[in-house]
């Protein structure tokens, strides 16, 4: 809303009187001696300009407060100089053009707000205060032409500088606001008008209270509305099987940064849910029997990463640090300066910090450590005997032994043809490592120790 004492401001600035500073200003920029005979005549010329924006503002400043459309305020402002000079007299010679600079600023202003508002007009809402706007802005680009010649005549003896100066001036001032209003005529965004007085306070509104549940998650989505708080309506809520679920929080807002989608993860076995609660602003693990909470309450900063593993049993939370929780036990471990989980089962967990690769057992303690690689991913094997880094972006494949940290191999991994690595899904239950192609989409069973790639043939 626009304030009031904004306008009062504009109001008490543009009474101010005509100073003997605005005077000389006048006189330095435009080269002209102020002399006896001519002061009364530039004095004049402002006073006269001041009287005229004074009512102008009148009616512009209500009008800007009870609409919230500062645009009012601008043309309240600058209206006496476009409009006013339509009452000097005809041009008694052709126009000369002193003003090219500001003539120039004045066409790429209107080029620029005819291309603007006709796209806003196309792809935006029509309302009556956007047409209001784009009035303006045709009144306005059909005045300038005609003030301008207006103000370009000269006097014919070219002995009084007085007269051409103000007209100067005055030619300068009206490019200036009439490059002002058709901009922000564009610019400025169109308020609602205040219905009436409002309360001292609203309180929000709440969604219903109940909490959904479900027994599987067949399919989930994220909510589809843009950011709004506190807004009950199902297109701002994460849908599971089709039905709100009002628990979950739909975003997160961190600093600097525009609202995002808030976590939800859904098991591999579909049973579960990883969500942060609307309310209370903890992360929630749901299944069919009812809901755990894994954290005390975040700010919205610290919200961390969640991710399921060892086939469903354990909720990693990764932020700064990383909390492994075992959903059949409730017992946790966390994990200082993890700032990702990549693999974890029943013998081990990966996690990599800032600068290194750990493998741990599910008391946190480190089994054995490598130094970070860009893009790689990783892999333990369940009985934890092997750890697989694949890195070199998919080319090349290291093995591990997570007992001693030796390496047991370093092989290159080649497709057929011009085939590359998508993603390793791991160990098969026959205890061979498997590889998907990226454009062939076939699955390879992968010798961990020769690099070799095959088929099982059918």
């Amino acid at each position: 809303m626009i304030s009031w004492v904004v306008a009062v401001v504009t109001v008490l600035v543009a009474a101010l009187p005509v100073t003997s500073e605005r005077l000389t200003r006048f006189a330095t920029l435009m080269g002209l001696s102020v002399t006896a005979a001519n002061a009364r005549q530039v004095i004049d010329h402002f006073a006269d300009l001041r009287r005229w924006r004074l009512i102008a503002l009148v009616p512009a400043v209500p009008l800007a407060c009870f609409t919230n459309d500062p645009l009012y305020l601008v043309l309240g402002w600058c209206a006496v100089s476009v409009f006013r000079p339509v009452r000097l007299p005809a041009p008694m010679l052709p126009p000369q053009d002193d003003a090219n600079t500001y003539r120039t600023a004045w066409l790429l202003g209107l080029s620029g707000a005819v291309v603007a508002g006709g796209y806003l007009l196309a792809s935006q809402d029509i309302t009556p205060a956007r047409l209001a706007h784009a009035a303006i802005v045709i009144i306005v680009a059909a005045a300038v032409p005609r003030t301008t010649g207006k103000l370009s005549a000269r006097p014919n003896d070219g002995t009084d500088r007085t007269e051409p100066a103000i007209r100067e001036w005055s030619t300068r001032s009206l490019y200036l606001a009439g490059t002002a209003i058709v901009l922000s005529a564009t610019l400025l965004t169109p308020g609602h008008p205040l219905q009436g007085e409002l309360p001292e306070y609203t309180p929000p509104m709440s969604f219903r209270d109940y909490r959904a549940e479900f027994t599987t998650v067949s399919k989930y989505k994220r909510p589809t509305c843009p950011w709004t708080d506190q807004m009950d309506d199902p297109c701002r809520t994460w849908l599971v099987n089709e039905q709100p679920f009002p628990q979950a929080a739909p975003y997160i807002i961190r600093k600097g940064g525009a609202p995002q989608a808030a976590p939800f993860v859904r098991s591999s076995d579909k049973k579960a849910v990883v969500f942060l609660d609307r309310h209370d602003r903890r992360m929630v693990y749901q299944d069919a029997k009812g809901v755990h909470y894994l954290t005390a309450g975040l700010p919205d900063t610290a919200v961390p990463t969640a991710t399921f593993a060892g086939q469903s049993r354990y909720v990693a939370l990764a932020k700064d640090d990383a909390q492994i929780t075992d959903t059949k036990t409730w017992t946790t471990v966390s994990l200082p300066g993890a700032r990702q989980v990549h693999d974890l089962n029943e013998s081990g967990i990966v996690v990599t910090t800032r600068s290194q690769v750990l493998v741990l057992d599910h008391r946190g303690r480190t089994r054995m450590t490598l130094p970070l690689g860009p893009d790689d991913s990783y892999y333990l094997r369940v009985d934890g005997s092997r750890f697989v880094v694949i890195g070199d972006q998919g080319t090349r494949v290291d093995t591990f032994a997570p007992e001693t940290g030796k390496r047991l191999a370093s092989v290159a991994l080649r497709f057929p043809g011009d085939d590359s690595l998508d993603v390793a899904l791991g160990w098969s239950k026959e205890g061979a490592f498997l590889v998907r192609g990226d454009y062939s989409e076939r699955v390879y069973y992968l010798d961990l120790s020769t690099g070799k790639l095959w088929r099982r043939k059918t």
